[in-house]
């Protein structure tokens, strides 16, 4: 007989057995026992044939930020498959019973890191964010000089510290994550070694930080966080202080990151990395909490969506505006209410999860052929969508 369920207190072991087999990595037994002492196996659901486990994800509670509103988020982690129950379909049902249960938590959007892309592609999830990855020679490093009267001190690493400058910084951008206190001390700062300090300007304002490490004659930049130009060029210039220590800098940035125009020398290694998938999980519930881009007589959109794998979504949307535009009355409409086909916008929850992360614009999703409707309705779409860089600096 099989069976999809979440697993029992005695099964987390096996889970944790078959995820180091799978990712191919190895715990000792004092990080089993730790791991398992902390694992909520409401969160942990298996696919079991004949009472043996062949497949399993882990359902994670997350919120993130979007158009700087916290939504509800579900991040899918873990997920693997022995090799001799392999494409059976099993990872797929899986996935869909995870739909239902987010949708039952009132998670509106979900996330997850892919092995492939295509593959979870098929079950609704699409690319949404990409980001920079510099590696910069000591000698280009920026020589930016401080504000008068700022100051950087190390400190310890500490949530209550770092957390009110990262949830300023993260809610600029879409698909951060809102951190808690338990992500800050047991999942992002107990498994980075380094060094955090912060920058403090002439009015005493705490305006960024920097969370790094240095080995091997190399700082790795684990974080840096910054609120405003004077706060970025006082770090950097922390940074740079530590020449006669290292050879090089490794840090990530968001793809909007300006830093190569801002130094003297912009030729050292840049690598534009493609990272996470996301997905519309409820698209009524997502579109009514959804922040729009105000504007002055803004009309009325139609939206035919497609969802093979969550049979809710699928149908016709109106969204009426309100709030001068920010803010939508969400319909789904009956037979007898559906409008005429010159004025719906058609696609498939890939395109429209893409649409509203803001990873991409409405009209070139029309020109590849992913989004159908008049260029007038288009247009319509893409004006009612804030534009708003994309990233995330954590990894489940």
């Amino acid at each position: 007989m099989n069976e999809i369920r979440t697993l029992r207190q005695e099964e987390i072991l096996e889970s944790f057995s078959l995820s180091e087999f799978a990712f191919q990595y190895e715990l000792t037994a004092e990080e089993k026992a730790e791991r398992i002492s902390s694992a909520d196996p409401n969160q942990m659901w298996g696919y079991f044939v004949d009472g043996n486990m062949a497949a399993k994800l882990t359902l994670l509670n997350f919120r993130t930020w979007i158009n700087g509103k916290s939504f509800a988020m579900g991040g899918i982690a873990g997920v693997a498959t022995w090799p001799e129950y392999r494409r059976n379909g099993m990872v797929g049902q899986l996935l869909v019973q995870a739909l239902k249960t987010m949708r039952e938590q009132g998670q509106t959007v979900s996330f997850l890191a892919p092995f492939k892309f295509e593959f979870y592609r098929k079950y609704g999830w699409e690319t949404y964010v990409d980001y920079l990855k510099y590696e910069i020679p000591v000698d280009k490093l920026p020589r930016f000089q401080a504000a008068e009267g700022s100051s950087i001190l190390r400190v310890a690493k500490s949530e209550e510290i770092l957390n009110p400058i990262y949830a300023e910084f993260a809610k600029a951008y879409n698909g951060m994550m809102e951190r808690d206190a338990d992500w800050w001390n047991n999942r992002y700062m107990k498994f980075k070694k380094g060094t955090a300090a912060v920058y403090t300007n002439a009015q005493g304002e705490q305006r960024g930080y920097v969370f790094y490490q240095v080995k091997d004659s190399a700082a790795t930049i684990h974080e840096l966080v910054f609120l405003d130009e004077e706060a970025r060029r006082g770090l950097w210039k922390f940074i740079a202080d530590h020449d006669s220590m290292i050879t090089k800098v490794e840090v990530k940035a968001p793809v909007d990151d300006q830093l190569p125009f801002l130094v003297h020398d912009p030729k050292f290694k840049q690598e534009k990395i493609t990272y996470f998938s996301a997905r519309i999980v409820d698209v009524e519930a997502f579109l009514t909490e959804y922040v729009f881009e105000a504007r002055d007589g803004a009309e009325t959109i139609f939206l035919h969506i497609s969802d093979g794998h969550a049979d809710w979504n699928q149908g016709v949307y109106r969204l009426q505006f309100t709030d001068n535009g920010k803010a939508a009355v969400v319909a789904k409409l009956s037979e007898d209410e559906m409008p005429g086909e010159d004025q719906l916008l058609s696609c498939n929850i890939q395109t429209l999860t893409a649409l509203f992360i803001g990873y991409q614009k409405a009209g070139f999703m029309a020109r590849i052929e992913r989004l159908q409707g008049s260029d007038e309705l288009v247009s319509r779409l893409e004006d009612a969508i804030p534009r708003r860089t994309t990233y995330l600096a954590d990894f489940f």
